[in-house]
């Protein structure tokens, strides 16, 4: 073949892979973003089923704005917070998504609150180019993501996933308590089915089969017959896919006809109000948590700060709840300073993936992504309710 019939094809080819990246990279909206403002979203639940969580990762994502914005704002630019209530409703969340994307026109969706409630309505952030930032949920849809669409890149999450998470605090309490019989209780939705994937997942790698396995509806209240199963099946460890409400409701139960295994709680059940409301009906549980609870009358330094201004804003203790709320924002302004003072979506995604270190003041996991990891950490903890606090019993887990 002539050099010249040869080269020919090669620079039409060229040609037509240089306009292949329009095509593949990852549209990023520029909107929200001002010379003096960035504007932002949450969807969380602030009426519904588990407003015991929203509303404290609302009241701790409005801390950390006020804190950041009391220093001038990021690069010059103040953080405007729109938050509306999905009441845990996926029809609710999604309509609440387009306001915020198509009226609101947010830069950025942050800590968006409960895994059906987020898989509803991420896909209208992503059409639109909205970062998903951080929600409140563990699911793997929340990070997982194949690089053929462009679009996924837009997830990101810093919590401590639920299959991973419960993978590794059930590995450490079947090394240290020697169960033979390991059971499971979950929710019957996307949260549940992480926590029973974890759960079958690592037994079925310390070659142990589940003995028990049975689940109930979100926003159930009775869990007598889940009691008097396990009981009848010999559990002597349950691992609980439940949130606050369900966990207490179960232990009762299980109180009552003589039932008393070891309890697990996945990370959800790591909250101030499990030992404030279940008092002694759940002394001795414990629970995946990815960082310890901070104390108002306990804590020290920035921390104690923080607590203090906490109390003093709301009028309210600080939980768990708050901090993931808070550090939500306060995540999302580091990763906004990195991009510069000329911030662009594609430069915030770009400082996202770069591998740049945030570390908090609560001494949690250090946060990092990559262009292929969107999950910033894995290192999980083991806690337990002693005298009505949470305890760390051991951390720096994994399985």
């Amino acid at each position: 073949m002539h050099i010249k019939s040869f080269v020919a094809p090669l620079v039409g080819a060229a040609a037509t892979l240089a306009m292949l990246p329009a095509f593949a990279q990852t549209k990023v909206t520029n909107q929200g973003v001002t010379a003096s403002e960035i504007v932002i979203g949450t969807h969380q639940d602030l009426s519904g089923p588990i407003k015991v969580w929203g509303v404290p990762v609302l009241n701790g994502m409005k801390l950390a704005v006020e804190e950041v914005n009391a220093k001038g704002g990021i690069n010059g630019r103040k953080i405007r917070l729109i938050a509306e209530d999905s009441g845990y409703d996926p029809k609710k969340a999604v309509l609440a998504s387009q306001k915020m994307v198509e009226k609101d026109k947010v830069f950025a969706m942050i800590g968006p609150m409960g895994s059906p409630t987020v898989l509803a309505a991420q896909d209208i952030l992503f059409e639109a180019g909205v970062p998903q930032l951080f929600p409140l949920t563990a699911a793997e849809f929340t990070y997982k993501f194949d690089p053929s669409k462009a679009q996924e890149r837009l997830k990101f999450n810093n919590l401590l996933p639920y299959v991973e998470s419960t993978r590794a605090a059930l590995k450490y309490m079947v090394d240290w308590k020697k169960p033979k019989s390991a059971c499971i209780m979950y929710q019957d939705d996307e949260y549940g089915k992480n926590v029973y994937d974890g759960f079958t997942q690592q037994l079925e790698a310390m070659k142990m089969k589940p003995v028990s396995v049975t689940t109930y509806k979100r926003g159930a209240s009775d869990f007598a017959a889940q009691a008097a199963k396990m009981k009848s099946d010999g559990c002597d460890l349950v691992v609980l896919g439940t949130v606050i409400r369900e966990t207490i409701g179960l232990m009762a139960e299980a109180k009552k006809i003589g039932f008393n295994p070891i309890w697990l709680g996945a990370t959800p059940v790591n909250v101030l109000e499990i030992p404030a409301l279940g008092k002694e009906l759940v002394e001795g549980l414990y629970s995946a948590a990815g960082f310890e609870i901070p104390y108002r009358d306990t804590a020290k330094g920035p921390v104690k700060e923080w607590a203090e201004a906490y109390f003093k804003m709301f009028n309210s203790e600080p939980n768990t709840q708050a901090v993931i709320g808070y550090n939500a924002i306060m995540t999302f302004a580091f990763y906004v300073q990195l991009a510069g003072k000329d911030l662009t979506g594609q430069k915030f995604l770009e400082a996202l993936e770069s591998g740049k270190e945030f570390k908090d003041i609560f001494n949690s996991p250090i946060t990092k992504f990559s262009k292929t990891n969107h999950l910033a950490t894995t290192i999980t903890q083991v806690q337990e309710v002693k005298n009505g606090r949470w305890v760390l019993v051991k951390d720096g887990l994994s399985f």
